[in-house]
């Protein structure tokens, strides 16, 4: 019997998906599929098999090695690996051993910008069959779960900032090679700022021409091609799409905007605010909403007000649990120089009815089916899987405490609020606080993910800054 079988690890329609991607895969005549799962911090990893062993890997998972859920953004691992219980009090985790990714064929895709290429994404698990508990997929899904039992569905639209540049120089010889290595050498395709002109985007109309290409035929809800504020910044924005579509969608949709760059000599970054000269900061707006799961209707919209009772409870768990959801979706040392005020970026902690300075924006009027909360706290680079999650568990806790929100912040930079915290340390304090984000989780998880970011942060500390040495060389 087969590892997915034993352990009754798919859906009927998960096993009808597996059959059509083989089929899927002989007509295509494709000679590879990217076995792929999301880690900690979003980005995607995994193994490439080979057709002939294809049949197998679907049936049994791919093996990998668990050091990979123990590593920071730079790849250095945080744990202790050779030791009892692997530094997590696990056996499973001892010694670099593997778990396995078992793939979900309901995601699957052909990569057209890789010849003869499928990819598919995969959920973890240990030999034994339990769920690996740092897979962030399966950490979304129970919060769904969660959801669906208090009669919602989750609805989520994207809008994603980033940054393309041309490659002057990949910085590929020997001596650029670290952990990390350096980064490229770019040029703008843009300069000025010039928000939403038909003559900048014209300028950057053929890169976007080559990722929209690409991107239509991963079957993803494009709804619109931007060129934002600062030079060589686009915003790329996607339709709304219920419960996990929209997370795997943001995850595949920014590591192919960064593969589709790579390979025609450019370089798309989803750093929150890059160290170049005159570069702005790139946001990820997160519109949501619930939906009735008997009725199918937005449970925001009111047909009085601008937004629901529903979505006012909401409204103010989200707002309630900001502070400890911050890094959850600014996971980055780098994403809290971007809260900062007048800047279309919130630094408080409060709401507005269409107000783009405000953390929570509120778009909606009477009636209207479209009424949704527009988070504008996330940085493009977050794990949507926990940044999802922190949205679900915090709204959740508005409706069960049926918390109402504060007036309407019109002047978002001068009204009085908590601001949102200042440093990523600031937002892991408040994080491990949080007893609602802490629960929903899970504590085990929490801590896990504290460690491994204060561990990019010890790394940072010990960095000597430009900062540092222009403001003390000379005065001391």
């Amino acid at each position: 019997m087969s590892f997915v079988s034993k352990h009754g690890l798919w859906s009927a329609a998960q096993r009808s998906a597996a059959k059509r991607m083989l089929k899927d895969v002989e007509r295509r005549g494709l000679k590879a599929v990217r076995f792929s799962f999301a880690d900690q911090h979003g980005i995607l990893r995994g193994k490439t098999v080979a057709v002939g062993a294809l049949g197998a890997a679907l049936a049994n998972g791919v093996t990998i090695t668990t050091t990979l859920l123990a590593k920071d953004t730079s790849h250095k691992t945080v744990f202790p690996v050779f030791t009892a219980g692997g530094g997590f009090g696990m056996p499973e985790m001892e010694g670099a051993a593997d778990f396995l990714i078992v793939a979900d064929p309901a995601t699957f895709r052909v990569l057209p910008w890789a010849p003869g290429t499928g990819w598919v994404l995969c959920d973890l698990y240990f030999a034994s069959g339990r769920p690996v508990p740092f897979d962030t997929r399966r950490l979304l899904r129970i919060a769904l779960e969660k959801l669906a039992r208090a009669g919602f569905e989750f609805l989520a639209g994207l809008e994603i900032e980033f940054h393309v540049f041309k490659v002057a120089d990949p910085h590929l010889r020997p001596e650029d090679s670290g952990q990390p290595g350096t980064p490229p050498e770019v040029s703008l395709l843009t300069t000025g700022y010039q928000y939403l002109t038909e003559q900048k985007y014209d300028v950057i109309d053929p890169v976007v021409h080559m990722l929209r290409t690409h991107l239509e035929q991963l079957q993803l809800p494009l709804r619109s091609f931007e060129v934002e504020f600062g030079p060589s910044q686009c915003e790329i924005t996607l339709a709304a799409m219920r419960g996990m579509g929209s997370a795997d969608a943001m995850l595949l949709f920014r590591s192919a905007v960064k593969q589709i760059a790579q390979r025609n000599g450019y370089h798309a970054t989803f750093m929150c605010r890059p160290k170049l000269p005159n570069v702005m900061s790139s946001g990820w707006h997160l519109h949501q909403s619930l939906i009735d799961r008997k009725s199918g209707l937005n449970c925001f919209v009111s047909r009085k007000d601008f937004l629901s009772e529903t979505g006012k409870q909401y409204l103010s768990g989200l707002l309630a649990h900001a502070k400890g959801a911050a890094a959850l979706c600014t996971p980055t040392i780098n994403g809290y120089k971007r809260y900062r005020p007048y800047s279309l970026a919130p630094d408080h902690i409060h709401w507005g009815r269409d107000n783009r300075g405000a953390m929570l924006r509120v778009i909606g009027a009477p009636g209207d089916p479209a009424t949704r909360i527009e988070n504008r706290a996330g940085e493009p680079g977050a794990n949507p899987y926990l940044y999802f999650a922190s949205q679900i568990y915090s709204g959740l806790d508005g409706l069960d405490r049926k918390l109402a929100p504060p007036p309407s912040a019109h002047a978002p930079y001068e009204t009085k609020a908590d601001f949102l915290p200042r440093t990523l340390s600031e937002a892991l304090a408040h994080l491990k606080a949080d007893k609602v984000l802490r629960d929903g989780i899970g504590a085990g998880f929490i801590d896990y993910y504290c460690r491994i970011k204060e561990a990019e942060i010890a790394r940072f500390n010990l960095e000597v800054s430009e900062w540092e040495h222009r403001e003390y060389f000379d005065l001391l």
